[in-house]
């Protein structure tokens, strides 16, 4: 099952790619929220190959997942790859400047099944894509709202 969405940033892409690349604020963020988020390396520079333990839970059971970044090109692109036991998916965000104080921000995500309850589980998702799709844009769009509020206010 693959998701996109685009959305427009009212701000430089330089900016755009500092806070997007801030991993120990989603780390914050995350545990905040109730997740168990352990990073695998000390180093704090973002490069290919850092990764972190995951666990939440989702769907009222405990669920462990492996994030790595895959790819990472300063000013234009993040590549993170996720396992857990049935999935595996990859999310890829893109930075396109549209003018110096304009950025698009582009998201895709594709997750594949590894088992059967896997399966089971994208299979519901089919089911009610246009619920997913329209909650993935949502999430999309207020992730760039929030960015933005961000980087206006400490202008």
């Amino acid at each position: 099952m693959e998701l996109t969405s685009k959305e427009d940033v009212d701000a430089p892409l330089a900016e755009v790619f500092e806070a997007i690349s801030d991993f120990s604020s989603f780390e914050r963020s995350a545990i905040r929220r109730g997740v168990e988020v352990q990073r695998l390396s000390e180093d704090v520079t973002p490069q290919v190959g850092m990764a972190w333990d995951v666990r939440a839970d989702f769907r009222g059971k405990p669920r462990e997942l492996r994030l790595s970044l895959s790819a990472y090109e300063p000013a234009t692109l993040i590549g993170l790859i996720g396992e857990s036991n049935s999935l595996t998916g990859k999310g890829q965000i893109e930075l396109l400047a549209l003018s110096p104080r304009r950025t698009r921000l582009s998201v895709k995500v594709k997750v594949e099944a590894k088992t059967l309850s896997g399966r089971l589980l994208l299979q519901s998702m089919k089911l009610a894509r246009s619920k997913v799709n329209k909650r993935f844009k949502h999430r999309v769009a207020e992730f760039a709202s929030l960015t933005e509020e961000r980087l206006t206010g400490s202008a």
